[in-house]
């Protein structure tokens, strides 16, 4: 299916053009046919399937689902937050499969610097475009500013030095199929991947991880190791697993 970026007039087909320029991708004014589409929105950037009704995925820390969770965040309740980082206090974190940043924001609440590795160009582009919303709003704009975006594969990224960068933690959220469809969390990602495909390469993030500090990976919980490696640690929840590694020696 075709993946275009809607215009409008004035300012909106200004930053119509030049997304669908960054992106390589076409510009269309009529939403028919196009099968997903691209939108600058009012309300930020917006990717929309073909379905009907559509799905619509944005990144929203402000408010929805993210601004509800942070106002309640308790970090004795959170299970990322006890399998990242233990009884310790915030550690940077490279998240190295950041998607749209949920994880990562959730930690730079708990006051963690993280690192977001993202290396599909559409979705740092919604991820972008909902960092620099949380930067703009007084409430998020601390937690946001503890978040650096860097468009990039992690495996090429890593292998290449990294900049230097030495995480406290490498934190690790393969995309996997999601199992709950009727779920609006669920239908995001069954959406993402319909387009982009599941991280079948994930298994090499976690022996070059581990190289560089400890490992933390997200999986469904009854989901097999990944790469077939048992972890030191495993934390568990209803539906989510967190599976820790210990670093090895280079």
């Amino acid at each position: 299916m075709q993946l275009a970026v809607l215009s409008g007039a004035g300012v909106v087909a200004e930053r119509a053009e030049a997304l669908a320029a960054a992106l390589d991708l076409p510009v269309v004014s009529d939403p028919r046919g196009a099968g997903w589409l691209l939108v600058a929105a009012p309300t930020g950037l917006e990717l929309r399937t073909g379905t009907r009704p559509p799905t619509t995925v944005r990144v929203d820390f402000v408010g929805g689902a993210m601004g509800y969770r942070r106002s309640r965040l308790v970090p004795r309740n959170e299970l990322l937050a006890r399998a990242v980082l233990g009884r310790q206090g915030p550690l940077a974190v490279l998240d190295a499969t950041a998607g749209l940043g949920r994880d990562g924001f959730i930690l730079a609440s708990l006051g963690c610097p993280v690192t977001l590795l993202e290396r599909s160009a559409l979705v740092a582009a919604l991820l972008a475009d909902g960092l620099a919303r949380g930067r703009a709003d007084p409430a998020t704009a601390p937690v946001c500013e503890r978040m650096q975006l860097i468009r990039a594969d992690a495996h090429q990224w890593l292998a290449t030095g990294g900049a230097g960068h030495r995480p406290g933690v490498v934190y690790l959220d393969p995309m996997y199929p999601a199992r709950r469809a009727s779920a609006r969390a669920g239908k995001e990602m069954q959406a993402l991947q319909a387009l982009l495909g599941d991280d079948t390469d994930a298994d090499g993030l976690l022996e070059i991880g581990r190289k560089l500090g400890r490992v933390v990976v997200k999986r469904p919980r009854l989901a097999p190791f990944l790469g077939d490696q048992p972890p030191d640690r495993q934390l568990g929840g209803r539906s989510t697993r967190f599976d820790i590694y210990l670093p090895v020696s280079r």
